[in-house]
């Protein structure tokens, strides 16, 4: 595969870069700060929820009788809350995996010159740096540009060759609790969510219950005790079809964050391996690092 980051005379300045993240985010193309790697900007996410979560509830308006519009608008205000935090949930999934996409474009490209005898040292470390802002306008947001200018960074001010994969390492495991803190609002949905069904149980046998009291109370009257048993039913169907809901949203949330952590977790290992392999494996020691050895 053709390599672009090779072609020379590619510059950040004149704007002829690959990987553009101001056009490629798709937070920052719809006008909202792009979240740093793969974190997700909360407000844009509220909003798409709040959005889908509107939008669906007036599409169940033009079907009033079917099972869905029963199920989300008859049994309570709990299934509100669930719905929309399922939206949100799904929201933030779906930027995150647009977001991780746009993060693997970075292994497609050569940081490091391909030349056989080219030698990274304190000396070459600004032509990689050149190399890779000719290759993205922001380096800074990307993993793997942003692990290794760290590591130049490092190697043009202390000079120390042997340091560089220590530091590369040292990103890797900040880097990976990044990744680790970008699921904890999702974290807090999928624990949330099935509360919520629970409070929807409990509202609907609560109903029940005193529907059923009712019945007890109008034993004399047949057609009465034929209406309280209809609040009784109506009051298990809230409970049970409340907590079926959140179950469901809840299972399907998580199933999702599962394997979008999996890549996330394989991108990272993919990037170490891209460091070891194209940075740490074109280093050279100095003299006197040999000499200290």
């Amino acid at each position: 595969m053709t390599r672009e980051a090779v072609l020379p005379g590619r510059s950040a300045e004149s704007g002829d870069v690959s990987l553009n993240w101001s056009l490629l985010d798709i937070e920052q193309r719809i006008g909202f700060r792009g979240g740093r790697f793969t974190r997700v900007n909360n407000r844009l996410s509220f909003l798409v929820a709040l959005l889908c979560t509107v939008a669906f509830f007036v599409l169940l308006l033009f079907v009033p009788d079917s099972y869905l519009a029963v199920l989300f608008t008859q049994r309570g205000p709990t299934q509100y809350a669930a719905c929309f935090l399922a939206f949100w949930s799904a929201a933030i999934l779906f930027v995150k995996w647009k977001k991780l996409r746009l993060q693997r474009l970075a292994l497609n490209y050569e940081a490091v010159p391909l030349e056989h005898d080219f030698v990274l040292t304190p000396l070459t470390a600004r032509q990689v740096t050149e190399r890779i802002y000719g290759i993205a306008d922001e380096p800074q947001q990307f993993v793997l540009l942003h692990r290794i200018l760290v590591a130049l960074s490092n190697l043009e001010n202390l000079g120390r060759v042997s340091e560089v994969d220590d530091i590369l390492r040292s990103e890797a495991e900040n880097e990976t609790e990044i990744m680790e803190t970008s699921y904890s609002l999702l974290n807090g949905f999928v624990w949330a969510i099935p509360v919520f069904g629970f409070i929807g149980t409990v509202l609907g046998l609560s109903q029940a219950i005193g529907a059923f009291g009712g019945v007890l109370g109008s034993a004399e009257d047949l057609s009465q005790i034929t209406g309280s048993l209809r609040l009784v039913t109506a009051g298990l169907a809230t409970a049970f079809d409340t907590t079926l809901v959140a179950l469901v949203f809840a299972v399907a949330i998580q199933l999702t964050i599962t394997f979008l952590r999996k890549s996330e977790e394989e991108f990272l290992g993919e990037c170490s391996d891209y460091c070891l392999r194209r940075v740490v494996g074109r280093l050279k020691l100095m003299p006197y690092e040999n000499e200290r050895e």
